[in-house]
This record gives C-alpha cells, structure tokens and sequence, in this order.
C-alpha cells in the first residue's frame, strides 16, 4: 500500500469571528484562519486536495497572524516542482468557494466532488452564500468531475474519501495512509479546538465542539467524534498552526 506525505500549502486567509469554526464558543472573538490546498506525494498520481482562493491579500500582518507564509496557488505549487497542469487529482471535501477557486487552472486534472455537493452548488440555499457555480462550471462542461456517491470511496491505493456530511450536506474528509499512521482531512471546516475543547466546554459533557457553520449540529457533532475516533492524525481544514509545517507524515 502507498505511504504518502502531506503537505499543507496555505493559498490565502481570512478574518473571521471565531464561532463559525467553533459552535456556541468564543462568538465576539475576531480569529485568522489559513485557506489551505493540501499536496499529497507518494503514489504515481500528483494529488491536491481543494485548490483554496485565487484573488489573494498576503501581508506581512496576515502572515504573522497566522504563523506562516501565504502563497499564490502557482506559488505553492512550485515549491514542491508543481505547475497547475501537473496535477492528476483534485478531492474537494466540499465546495464553498474558499475551497475550489482555483479548480480551473488545473487543466489536466480529474475533480472527485459528493453528489450532494453537486447538487447544493447547482441549488444553494440563501443561508448558505458560499456556493458559487463560476468556480466549477467549466471543469464541470468539460466533464472532469467524477461524482462521489454513497458512503466511501477510493480514489487510489492509500486514498480515500469518506462522506461526513456536517458543514455542508457533502462534505468529503480525505483518509490518507502515511508512515505516521491514518490521516484525516476534514471534510469539515474546523480548527484543533474542535477536537480538544477547553475544560469549559468538557465540563458540558460535550467531548468535541461541532462546526459552527453546519447543516444539522447534531450531525455535525456526531461526524467530528467519528473522524476523531477513526483516524491517528487529525488535519482540521483551517487549524492555523499547519501554516509553518511543510511536511506531515
């Protein structure tokens, strides 16, 4: 079985209130988070997952923030010998557009995105601002989309995806087989604090904080515990201290 290495390039931030990552918890309190595309080396396929945001603001400010350097995709791309165009494999673990502007530059590439996704994109909902059809249209008339149905999928030896509908109705975390054991990119958009709450919230009996942006929290909730509880390596799709490591696994 392939044994991969994951490296989290961060392509963009943003500022936001900390309780959209952390339901009922530390709303009022302003918080940076790094938008990630995530390199996956070790098999024979170039694989990303989610390609992030395109019309960037690196800053020294943003930088500091959050503890690492902000590239352009082409820029992060290259740092491990990588142009758009070499990429075989794009997983998306959901498509609000932080997480798939730069889809079209990958040229060459085949998009594993959920059924549901699909579905939400083509039919967003006015309390969910975050589809937008631009951003997929062409890769999807082009028919590079492969359509994730059903519960799990492989993507190739030592990847798969897993459907953990919570933040959005299909969210994919992507189970990756390293040397350092099972990792687990979250479908859903979360920090650490998720995972490990303060004493505060455990003395609630709660063992995990849901996603504060979801489609049902008790769903939500239930998925975050899952993965936990699945994997050896959590990679939370905004934790900021990712930002200064190149390599995991």
């Amino acid at each position: 079985m392939a044994k991969y290495k994951i490296h989290p390039i961060v392509v963009g931030s943003k500022v936001i209130d900390k309780g959209i990552m952390t339901y009922q918890y530390n709303y009022g309190t302003e918080f940076h988070i790094p938008v990630y595309v995530w390199y996956l080396e070790g098999g024979d396929k170039k694989i990303l997952v989610d390609t992030a945001l395109m019309g960037i603001l690196p800053s020294k400010e943003r930088e500091e923030r959050i503890g690492g350097k902000i590239y352009t995709f082409e820029e992060g791309l290259a740092k491990w010998g990588l142009k758009p165009e070499d990429i075989d494999i794009v997983i998306h673990t959901h498509l609000h557009n932080d997480h798939c502007e730069n889809d079209i530059k990958c040229t060459n590439a085949k998009f594993y995105i959920h059924k549901l996704e699909m579905e939400q994109i083509h039919d967003p909902k006015p309390l969910d601002f975050r589809y937008e059809l631009d951003f997929i249209e062409a890769i999807e008339n082009a028919g590079k989309i492969v359509v994730v149905e059903g519960d799990e999928m492989e993507i190739v030896d030592g990847v798969r995806v897993l459907h953990t509908p919570s933040h959005t109705p299909g969210s994919l975390t992507v189970l990756v087989d390293t040397k350092e054991g099972l990792a687990a990119i979250t479908g859903f958009c979360v920090i650490n604090e998720n995972f490990d709450p303060p004493p505060a919230v455990k003395a609630m009996e709660m063992e995990v904080l849901a996603p504060g942006v979801h489609v049902n929290v008790y769903e939500a909730y239930n998925q975050v515990i899952r993965v936990r509880d699945l994997a050896d390596i959590i990679l939370p799709l905004h934790e900021p201290s990712f930002s200064s490591v190149d390599t995991i696994g």
